[in-house]
């Protein structure tokens, strides 16, 4: 209940409405509304002015992270690690009255709703529901805060962490784990190339195309079904997928022994560029099945035995396709190989070859009408200057086979180019076009069930592209130069994903829902709390009712599916909010 208190303010006394709160478990008046002087509250009691004022907040999105987070006692789980590296930090250290794992569960909630920075953190926490929820304070959390409470949790304890934490997944929800995608990206930074003491901001081939600055790796490891994130690895940007798969290996193992997951009756499948022989060898040295890929340009023997025996149609999906199935013995290991026409992939590469050969046709017919009107900007002394300067001009392999030319000196102080776009040849570049090579251990399955499998791994690249949408599960902005604030920031956005996996497993096994998880928070980010102040024409406490907006048919389904209908109607109880236990 709502009562009206007074505060004097430079010899003046103002009136407000004022609610009780417990908060971190003392009771604390929280301000609801500003009324005034007595002359203003005066008017209030006389009607002149009365009636209801309202102020709502998004509500859906920020309760169904926090129910999520409740059930895997998150917080406990982080606070268990936790250590002080400051000298005026106490020993298990706090800020604002909030501990190192509640603050870390804020930021990533605040990561999984919207992109930003933790300076804006605050900001934007106060447009939900958050604080009310868990009758909290916020005011003085900002970017001090989140650094200093991050200094406290050790990198090499994220590990058993985020392993504790699936560990409560696995035991409150069924996760099939009999197919995993392992994967890698990477995230550019704007740290500083004078900057030496950050060592995990490397450059290398940067998969947004920005090679100009320096990036942080990231490698994940989801099931198959709802992409839940069981392993990551915030790695050094300049290693390549190779390194980074040899180096984890052993990791995914032990995860996968401590989930109680049977080796052998789980597949880990991983692109291409993942491949060596030493790492084939420590994969099947720890007990792991896996599918995986070849490059048709390093196994032509294969490639040439399957053109010509391509007679096995077998159904994928809704397609069929022909595929060349044999065992071989690759990198002195036998493995089941498949050779198969992706049609999506050769429809790619033919249009790529196509731009190619029109954009060397454009630079050899501008050399040649070059050579006709200005021979004096081309005046070269021999053939075989010429011949260079159009080797030039033919940017690409593909483009180097098909197309041909001569050249002739002219009488009149110039030369003449000639060439020829060869079609027979474009023709029988493109029927090898599309090839897949894909390998695996399990020899027993059929082939579609291995194609099946591998086609999967656009699953994980699709938890990517959610953790680089600018909207909702953003790893960037990261304003961190440290190794240690990078790796924790990293967790803590695979933290926000991992909870927002697991509400999303819950709408889609509950409704019919079926569209994007960056659809799916926007929708449950429109759902708002309101809070409602009625005023009386007579004297009396005025009442506070907090009530949600009207719903429509779909956020009524996803409050149901997610138990939040009255949610909002107690305080969220979650062990090490803002004392240790």
């Amino acid at each position: 209940m709502a009562t009206i208190q007074a505060k004097i303010s430079r010899g003046h006394k103002y009136w407000y409405i004022v609610e009780s709160r417990r908060i971190n478990g003392k009771p604390r008046p929280v301000v609801l509304a500003y009324l005034g002087k007595a002359d203003d509250l005066l008017r209030r009691l006389q009607g002149l002015t009365s009636g209801i004022s309202l102020k709502s907040y998004s509500h859906g999105a920020v309760a169904a992270l926090l129910s999520v987070a409740q059930e895997l006692n998150i917080v406990t789980e982080i606070n268990q690690h936790v250590k002080s590296q400051r000298k005026y930090m106490a020993a298990k250290p706090t800020r604002n009255n909030l501990t190192v794992g509640m603050t870390l569960l804020l930021g990533a909630i605040g990561r999984a709703c919207t992109q930003t920075s933790k300076r804006g953190w605050g900001a934007w926490a106060k447009t939900t529901s958050c604080e009310y929820l868990l009758r909290s304070n916020f005011n003085g959390i900002d970017s001090q805060h989140f650094w200093d409470i991050m200094d406290a949790l050790p990198v090499d304890k994220i590990e058993n962490i985020e392993q504790a934490i699936i560990k409560r997944v696995f035991d409150k929800y069924d996760i099939k784990t009999d197919t995993l995608f392992f994967d890698t990206t990477n995230f550019f930074t704007y740290i500083a190339t004078t900057n030496t003491e950050c060592t995990i901001a490397q450059r290398g081939k940067n998969k947004q195309h920005r090679s100009d600055l320096r990036q942080v790796g990231l490698a994940l490891v989801v099931s198959r079904e709802d992409l839940i994130p069981l392993f990551h690895l915030t790695y050094q940007g300049n290693f390549n997928d190779s390194t980074v798969f040899k180096s984890v290996i052993d990791k995914i193992k032990i995860r996968m022994m401590e989930l109680k997951l049977d080796l052998k009756s789980h597949t880990m499948v991983f692109d291409r560029g993942n491949n060596s022989k030493k790492n084939l060898e420590m994969v099947s040295s720890a007990g792991l099945h896996y599918v995986g890929a070849l490059s048709p340009c390093h196994h032509t023997s294969l490639v040439n035995a399957a053109l010509g025996n391509m007679d096995k149609c077998i159904a994928v999906g809704k397609k069929e396709v022909f595929v060349f199935r044999d065992k071989r013995i690759i990198w002195d290991e036998e493995r089941t190989v498949l050779v198969f026409i992706s049609d999506k992939l050769k429809e790619g590469q033919i249009r790529g070859l196509l731009r190619e050969l029109d954009k060397t046709e454009s630079n050899l017919k501008d050399l040649q009408e070059g050579f006709k009107t200005h021979p004096r900007a081309y005046h070269f002394k021999t053939i075989t200057e010429v011949e260079e300067r159009v080797q030039v001009a033919i940017t690409s392999a593909s483009a180097k086979e098909i197309f041909s030319f001569t050249i002739s000196a002219n009488p009149e102080n110039g030369w003449t180019l000639n060439y020829i776009r060869n079609e027979k040849k474009m023709e029988k570049l493109q029927e090898s076009m599309g090839l897949r090579i894909l390998m695996t251990n399990q020899h027993e399955w059929a082939s579609d069930a291995i194609i099946q499998a591998y086609h999967g791994q656009s699953f994980i690249e699709k938890s990517f592209r959610n953790m680089k949408n600018p909207y909702h599960f953003a790893v960037r902005p990261q304003y961190h130069w440290t190794n240690q604030k990078i790796s924790v920031h990293f967790f803590m956005c695979v933290l926000g994903y991992l909870m927002a996996t697991l509400v999303m497993k819950k709408i889609m096994n509950k409704t019919d829902f079926r569209g994007s998880m960056d659809t799916l928070f926007d929708e449950l980010n429109n759902i708002r709390l309101a809070t409602i102040l009625e005023e009386s024409n007579t004297p009396g406490p005025i009442k506070t009712i907090y009530k949600l907006e009207a719903l429509d048919i779909q956020q009524n389904k996803f409050l149901s599916a997610l138990e939040l209908l009255k949610f909002h109607e107690k305080k969220i109880e979650i062990t090490g909010c803002s004392v240790y236990t």
